[in-house]
């Protein structure tokens, strides 16, 4: 008799799902791309790649997830999905709830922006059975990671929260140990797999 979560893993791992989450996806980070546009104006071409974290996040889940259509795994490309959906996921959350407290309001386009974010990192995690990674794509993915951070945070193109700038110094600190952690979380994902099949 099937438990019930491996019912919920049977639909969330159906190729009819993933399609619907790829569709999901693809969307979101059109719209995030969209989202950033006014920063984009305002920054000088050479760091534009680093500016629209989020979608870029998405889209590298947009990827692994055609590839899992296609039967295949691009794995830079899952081990970039997993550490950033994770990181932006969940600092998008914390950035606006920072927002909340410092303004009293968000709005519904902030509530909107809490819950998008949140499941961008649950589905990462979700979707952890799929990933087929090793070391060296998680150490590739680390050095775009905390580079990125440097970018942001000592170049000064992290996305932009009017009303949070003045704690520019704090939320790069908090970053810097965000993304520790989400690269530790692939790390610790690519170990139990490897234990697991230590003949692969």
């Amino acid at each position: 008799m099937m438990t019930l979560l491996s019912r919920i893993w049977l639909v969330l791992s159906h190729k009819s799902f993933l399609w619907l989450l790829l569709f999901i996806n693809l969307s979101g980070t059109i719209y995030g791309y969209d989202w950033y546009k006014w920063q984009l104006v305002i920054t000088e071409p050479k760091y534009w790649i680093f500016v629209p974290d989020s979608p870029t996040a998405s889209l590298f889940f947009t990827i692994a997830i055609i590839g899992w259509l296609i039967n295949r795994n691009f794995k830079l490309i899952e081990a970039l999905a997993l550490i950033t959906l994770v990181k932006y996921g969940l600092w998008a959350v914390v950035m606006n709830l920072l927002t909340l407290i410092e303004t009293g309001s968000i709005g519904w386009v902030g509530w909107m922006l809490i819950a998008s974010h949140f499941a961008m990192a649950v589905q990462a995690i979700l979707y952890i059975p799929f990933y087929n990674f090793g070391f060296g794509h998680i150490a590739l993915a680390a050095i775009w990671t905390l580079h990125n951070d440097v970018i942001d945070y000592v170049f000064g193109q992290m996305p932009i929260y009017s009303n949070l700038m003045k704690y520019t110094d704090q939320i790069g600190y908090f970053t810097f140990w965000l993304s520790i952690t989400c690269i530790a979380i692939a790390y610790f994902v690519w170990h139990k797999k490897t234990r697991s099949t230590p003949f692969s």
